[in-house]
């Protein structure tokens, strides 16, 4: 989840802060067991060293960079420092269109590991899977590298090939892929359409900018078809944006339900967020698909309306990405994406680690390899499940 701060921070101003700290006289501080400030000096002089005694010439903007990177990594999974073209990319990524093979990637055990393959990409009709975990890419091993490095790995040119090894824990084997770059390309809404018996089902596959918007003009449509109730399907679904979320869910709750709050060690982080809608804009019976792959503003989303008893979630258990990365611009260009808090549901349960339960858990049956040769679309247990569920609730409401 991404949040863009006012403030801009200066790389330059502190370097410059830490090499002045690190020269104050040892006698003006107070001595302390974790002292920060010797620790600083501690970190200038081994600087010092390293541009005096290491066998090459360093360049001091090298060295800065990866002392922040490894700073960064060493707090959690999910931050991390971004030089200026990796910022960039970041910002290219979030307004929906970037190259690279379509992955949502985490680190989990140390290791990359897929939120999910992000629907109608290359490594989605590859066939990976939520909690697949990169062993190798074209060979190189992704151990001891952090997960900026492995997007650029990943990342290429439109129509060259990327070799992956993966790990399946759930059927204990490696398993090889070859996938074919291409520009990804995501609408938030990928499918709005009437299923039998009046019932409306939209496919939302990533919280972007304009999802709200998209959402209600894709349901507007479908209410101008006669829905009575509506399937929404966060399976598969990566997340986005906070505020996104947010606006995403007071279209379904009344005014004044808690939508989600978050909670972090500095007292602006801690907020809870209401839906402030007069009147929602959709009140007909709602049924929320979801899955292994959704994740962090779906899980938002699928708690708000499964705590305040405004639908049901349907499918399995949900990813547990419910942590805050703040994005802090730095003045180079570069920039610190920091973990400043975690989310909590409208009961107050975590989602970071321990995901949503759905309200019903359904599986669906693995797709045969016959069916993969014949591209055949696999029977959908969970959305066949949805449907007969709505058909029953449209009946008693009757």
């Amino acid at each position: 989840m991404k949040r863009y701060p006012k403030i801009i921070l200066s790389a330059a101003v502190i370097v410059c802060c830490l090499f002045a700290f690190a020269y104050v006289s040892a006698k003006e501080l107070t001595p302390r067991k974790d002292d920060l400030y010797n620790q600083i000096e501690l970190f200038a002089a081994a600087i010092g060293v390293i541009r005096s005694e290491y066998v090459d010439e360093v360049n001091s903007k090298d060295l800065i960079y990866g002392a922040m990177r490894g700073m960064l990594s060493s707090l959690d999974s999910h931050s991390q420092f971004m030089d200026p073209e990796e910022y960039n990319e970041m910002k290219v990524e979030t307004e929906g269109r970037f190259g690279g093979i379509g992955i949502e990637l985490t680190m989990k055990d140390n290791m990359p590991t897929v939120i999910t393959p992000i629907e109608d990409t290359p490594a989605f009709k590859a066939g990976l899977k939520p909690n697949d975990k990169l062993i190798k890419i074209d060979g190189k091993s992704t151990q001891d590298l952090a997960l900026d490095d492995v997007v650029k790995l990943l990342r290429g040119d439109s129509g060259t090939t990327v070799l992956l090894t993966v790990l399946r824990e759930q059927e204990k084997r490696f398993i090889d892929f070859s996938i074919i770059r291409s520009i990804i390309m995501i609408k938030s809404i990928k499918e709005a359409s009437v299923l039998e018996n009046k019932i409306g089902y939209i496919k939302l596959i990533e919280f972007q900018e304009n999802t709200p918007k998209d959402f209600i003009k894709a349901f507007k449509g479908l209410e101008a078809k006669g829905i009575d109730g509506l399937i929404l399907d966060l399976r598969n679904n990566p997340g986005g944006l906070l505020d996104v979320s947010i606006k995403v869910a007071q279209v379904v709750l009344p005014a004044g339900e808690t939508i989600v709050s978050t909670k972090g060690r500095a007292k602006n982080q801690d907020a809870v967020y209401k839906a402030d809608y007069k009147k929602p804009v959709l009140e007909i019976p709602l049924i929320v698909l979801v899955n292994e792959g959704s994740a962090s503003a779906s899980e938002i989303v699928a708690a708000a309306i499964k705590d305040n008893k405004r639908g049901i979630i349907v499918g399995t258990k949900t990813f547990g990405k419910g942590s805050v990365q703040t994005v802090i611009p730095l003045g180079d260009g570069s920039a610190l994406r920091l973990t400043t808090a975690k989310y909590f549901t409208p009961s107050g349960q975590a989602i970071h680690n321990e995901g949503i339960a759905p309200d019903i858990l359904v599986n669906n049956p693995q797709q045969k390899e016959e069916q993969k040769e014949k591209e055949e679309k696999p029977y959908d247990r969970q959305l066949d499940t949805a449907v007969s569920l709505m058909k029953c609730i449209k009946m008693i409401k009757k």
